[in-house]
Parts: C-alpha cells; structure tokens; sequence
C-alpha cells in the first residue's frame, strides 16, 4: 500500500469489531482480539454505532471493549484502530461539530487520543460536502484523526466528496469501506472499482465473508436457526445452491476452507487494499490469518466470479 494511507501500511488483513459485546462478551472478545494480536493482526475496525441494535444497548459497547483491551494489554502504539460515525446517515449528522462531539466520545471509549481511520459511516446530504470536508479537517487539524474514510458511498457521493475536499484544502477520502464478497458485489460496481483504482483510494470490504454464510455453516434450512445472524442470512440461500459448491471444489484442489477461499478471491479484486472479517473464537482467527497466504489461479478466481451468473 502506498505511502497515501498510513493507516493501511503493510496491513493484510483488518479484524471486524462488529460482534464485540454482541454475539461474543468481554471475555471472550479479549481471547479473540488476543489471538488476532499473536497472530501478527494489527489493524480493528468498529464503529461508534456498534451495538445500537441490541436491546438494551445504546451504541459504543465495541469501543468499549476495544478500548479495555488495547489498555490492558498496552498495545495502542502497535494497532490501527478504524471507526465509524453516523452510522444511521442522519440528516446534519457530519456538520463539522458533530463531528467533533462524536469524535471526542470514540476517543473516550477507545482510550486513546488518535484514531487512525476515521470513516463517515453514511452519507448524509443536508450538510454541504464542502462543510464536511472542513469538519474533517478540523480533526485533522487537532490531531484527533490521522486518516479519513468514507463508508456506503456511491460512485457520485464519493466523487463530489473527493472535490470538495480539494478545493478546501482538506485531505480527501483515502478509503472506501462499502460491502462487497462473493454474494454482494452491487455496491462496489466495476465504475466504482475503476475510480477507486485511478485515484488511489483503498477499499476494505466488509462483510468479506457475508456474515459467516461464506464459511460453509449454513447449509440446511436448521441451520440459519441455529446462529445468532441466521435469519437474516436466508435471502443467500439459493444462490448459496450455485455458489457453495463452487466453493467446496476450490477449498478441495487448494485444501482450504471455505473462508479462506472468500477472502482470497477478494484480494484478487481491484482497489482491494485487505478484506474486514470478523471472527467469535481464538480457531476462526488462525483461520483468518492463515487466508492471507492463499493464492487462487486464474481459472478458479474465474470460476468463483462466474459462479453466480
């Protein structure tokens, strides 16, 4: 990765935080970001939004667990931490003092005085881009942020934005982060790719293995029951029929699993800089990590995009 994103330097692979204080406790989300650390993995993503969903929560309990953790453990100085605002693309929600409010708040639950990747979670049009981009350069300014991203932007948003960021003299978005795997690929069309790789911006996907439908475990109708994300995941059922097997074959010729081969195929993808997956045990991380020396032919690479067709 070039010199343009500081954040993303020799980062192969970006660890979720979406499930920290949601599917997985304190405990239990301490031994993953553990086994994500001893595994060489430096970089989390999470959001100030994270878990808002759940009964009971307000938004901030990923942080909160993040930022418990990289005290503890005394490792700030060696992570990238990534996160979000706005998540819900509220109307004013990127004014520039909303943006510093929410800032100051990620910095307090993550126990540190920088972030290194600051995304706009969503985007919102009631405040002019031109405003927007001043509120990020205020952060910069105050050393608040050292890196600005933008998440579920279209190709239009993200193109206006890059502008005016420019004329104001404020860095640009240096990072896409928009779903995109094997399954979901509208939000990162080839007129997106083209423009993120023509103006050097890095995308990280998220949802790199589809909500863990690309891992294999949802097979049978029990078993979208049987997992905390399961229902919402029935809509990849059928094309799951087309895809899975697809899978199977490649996770065979090269003897990996399937998320390997979801993560794999997606570093082959243009603009890619690391894929965001999440993981709920200390095994799912080794797996993980161990995608990131997988490397797919051609011809499986094809096989895997025509899937679907």
């Amino acid at each position: 990765m070039s010199g343009k994103h500081p954040s993303l330097s020799g980062i192969p692979l970006v660890l979720g935080g979406n499930v920290f204080g949601w599917t997985i406790d304190r405990d239990r989300s301490f031994e993953v970001l553990d086994a994500f650390y001893e595994n060489g993995g430096r970089m989390i993503d999470t959001a100030e939004g994270y878990s808002v969903w759940v009964p009971g929560h307000k938004g901030g309990e990923s942080e909160t667990v993040i930022g418990e953790w990289l005290e503890s453990r005394g490792v700030r100085k060696h992570m990238r931490i990534a996160t979000k605002t706005n998540m819900a693309g509220e109307a004013g929600g990127l004014a520039p003092a909303r943006l510093l409010e929410r800032c100051q708040a990620s910095l307090e639950r993550l126990r540190t005085d920088y972030i290194d990747l600051y995304y706009a979670h969503r985007d919102e049009e009631q405040t002019p881009q031109a405003e927007v981009a001043e509120g990020f350069k205020a952060l910069f300014d105050r050393k608040l942020i050292r890196e600005a991203g933008a998440s579920n932007f279209s190709l239009d948003r993200l193109a206006s934005a890059q502008k005016a960021a420019e004329a104001a003299g404020a860095p640009a978005y240096g990072v896409l982060q928009n779903q995109y795997n094997l399954l979901e690929r509208d939000a990162y069309p080839p007129e997106l790719q083209a423009f993120c790789v023509q103006n050097d911006v890095a995308m990280l996907p998220f949802f790199g293995l589809a909500s863990g439908f690309l891992t294999g475990k949802y097979r049978k109708d029990a078993d979208f029951a049987r997992y905390p994300r399961g229902e919402g995941l029935r809509k990849y059922a059928e094309p799951g029929k087309r895809l899975l097997p697809v899978m199977d074959r490649i996770a065979a010729e090269t003897e990996a699993t399937l998320g390997q081969v979801a993560l794999a195929w997606l570093l082959t993808q243009p603009g890619i800089a690391a894929p965001i997956a999440s993981a709920t045990t200390a095994d799912q991380v080794d797996d993980l990590v161990e995608a990131m020396e997988l490397e797919l032919s051609a011809a499986q690479v094809a096989a895997l995009t025509k899937a679907l067709d």
